[in-house]
């Protein structure tokens, strides 16, 4: 089971203020409900576990976006095909902004994903999930329109962290309190 990092955690704090530094200064966003979600995305993926959050009708770890995209569709429930949809455009905006250099070890020729284009499809799942009602959609369509600005940006965010002497380090030790 996957343990949230609450809201009031100094690690949302620390990954707001660095998103909304760089995707101000560097990208000239000052949107506080993309910047928000962005940096949210950054502390909800902090416990690992949360990358591969969808789990099928079995209870087992959905790892793969293909399978993630079949869990959707395959749904009646609205709910948890929005949730699936959020969770695919946070999955794939998270490994190609932060981490690219993991997307061809995640799209390797025996995975079923080496056909995925995780940009286009990061694009569609958000858009997808803005068409359910909720106080959410405006910031998904926007993520969905500008899919790899965000990615960009997420990419500056992980240069800034790693400039930052012993940020990682200071990570560890805010998740240890």
């Amino acid at each position: 089971m996957t343990r949230d990092v609450p809201e009031t955690h100094p690690l949302h704090r620390l990954f707001r203020g660095i998103t909304e530094n760089t995707f101000h200064t560097e990208l000239g966003i000052a949107d506080p409900g993309l910047v928000g979600y962005v940096a949210g995305l950054l502390a909800r993926f902090v416990p690992s576990q949360a990358i591969f959050k969808i789990r099928d009708g079995e209870g087992r770890e959905v790892t793969q976006v293909s399978a993630m995209i079949a869990e959707a569709e395959s749904s009646p429930d609205d709910d948890r095909r929005k949730e699936c949809h959020r969770h695919v455009g946070d999955f794939t905006l998270f490994w190609t902004g932060v981490y690219p250099e993991a997307l061809p070890k995640l799209r390797e020729a025996r995975l079923a994903d080496h056909l995925v284009n995780f940009q286009e499809q990061g694009k569609r799942s958000y858009f997808l999930a803005s068409t359910f009602e909720g106080t959410q959609a405006p910031v998904l369509r926007r993520l969905s329109a500008e899919f790899e600005l965000c990615a960009f940006g997420l990419s500056l965010v992980r240069q800034e962290w790693e400039r930052s002497d012993g940020l990682s380090d200071r990570i560890g030790l805010i998740l240890e309190s």
